[in-house]
């Protein structure tokens, strides 16, 4: 297997021992398929990231890691990969960590494994629990600064969050959806991938408090643990639909917007408004289609460069730590739709 880099490099970069990728190199016996797979991933990883990087600075090398859908941690690759160079003279590599599913124990058992390993820092999204909050506190306690992405962990020892405002995001949605069904009222189906995140907890809040508080024809239903996938959030819903007749609009925290509509379309029924978040390529798609009204999207390179400038702040002992300011929300709809990156 060609490659340009040391041993040790392919191993971090892969996650793997020093002797498996020595292995795997060398063509040897006893190696699963999938291992081979992850070294063949970890060297076109870094081939990608020796082209973009420019100058000779200190090399950071950091772990993102992410329980998300795929599309989400798609559009989260990119934008971190797109503000790795911008960063001079010190230069970021990017080590992926996304599952769209993860137990609160093997996403402990992998933040515990980076810390073991060693690592400049660490970007999260990940559930508000007691168990990842004490993994965060051993990579602190190790000098592992960790930065939260999208979902803070308000109560951990992380050292910044970087993401926009969720609450007002939530907000938004309820203006929206308020002003569009006016008087006539009507019943909207809160779709949430999982109660654990924080971030998905506080648009919710923000969404019931406006709505209650201004549109007292309109009420509310939610979904939840579909994990923001197209199977289980569209059973989900489609349970939702089958069990009230009155819902009529979307407000999607989570995602698996096209289960949703395939629900809807299953159950032959209209919706009047639909507000989604995150300009991924199916909400893209669907936003260009006509078939969700709105995206609440913030850009992701900027939380990128906030969670790049929290860790340089910690690894370069700047005598005040750098605060990342949060992103703003933009209202995007199939008229003023930005090209794709």
């Amino acid at each position: 297997m060609a490659h340009l880099f040391l041993v040790k490099d392919i191993a971090f970069q892969a996650g793997l021992s020093t002797a498996t990728v020595d292995r795997v190199l060398n063509g040897r016996p006893g190696v699963r398929r999938q291992t081979e797979m992850r070294v063949k991933a970890a060297i076109a990883e870094l081939e990608k990231q020796q082209a973009g990087a420019i100058g000779s600075g200190r090399m950071l090398a950091i772990d993102i890691v992410m329980e998300t859908p795929q599309r989400f941690s798609d559009a989260v690759r990119a934008a971190f990969e797109a503000e790795m160079a911008t960063f001079l003279p010190g230069v970021f590599r990017c080590r992926f960590h996304f599952a769209e599913v993860m137990k609160p124990a093997e996403l402990v058992q992998l933040l515990d494994r980076i810390r073991l390993r060693g690592t400049h820092g660490i970007v999260l999204k990940a559930p508000d629990v007691a168990e990842v909050a004490a993994a965060v506190a051993r990579a602190d306690a190790a000098g592992i600064p960790v930065v939260t992405l999208v979902t803070d962990l308000p109560n951990s020892a992380r050292i910044a969050y970087a993401g926009a405002d969720n609450r007002a995001a939530g907000e938004t949605a309820a203006y929206l959806i308020g002003a569009f069904l006016g008087s006539d009222g009507g019943k909207v189906l809160v779709t949430l991938s999982s109660g654990r995140f924080r971030g998905e907890e506080e648009r919710e809040i923000g969404f019931r408090r406006v709505i209650r508080a201004r549109y007292p024809n309109i009420r509310i239903t939610e979904i939840s643990e579909g994990h923001g996938t197209d199977a289980a959030t569209g059973t989900l819903a489609a349970a939702a639909l089958a069990a009230d007749p009155a819902i009529n609009a979307v407000y999607s925290i989570g995602g698996g917007n096209r289960a949703v509509l395939a629900a809807f379309d299953m159950a032959e029924r209209p919706v009047r408004v639909f507000v989604a978040h995150d300009l991924d390529a199916d909400n893209r798609a669907l936003l260009a289609a006509r078939r969700i009204g709105f995206v609440l999207h913030h850009d992701l390179k900027t939380d990128a460069r906030s969670a790049f400038r929290a860790i340089i702040s910690r690894a370069t002992a700047l005598p005040r730590a750098v605060t990342p300011s949060l992103s703003s929300v933009e209202i995007v709809t199939p008229y003023n739709m930005p090209a794709a990156d």
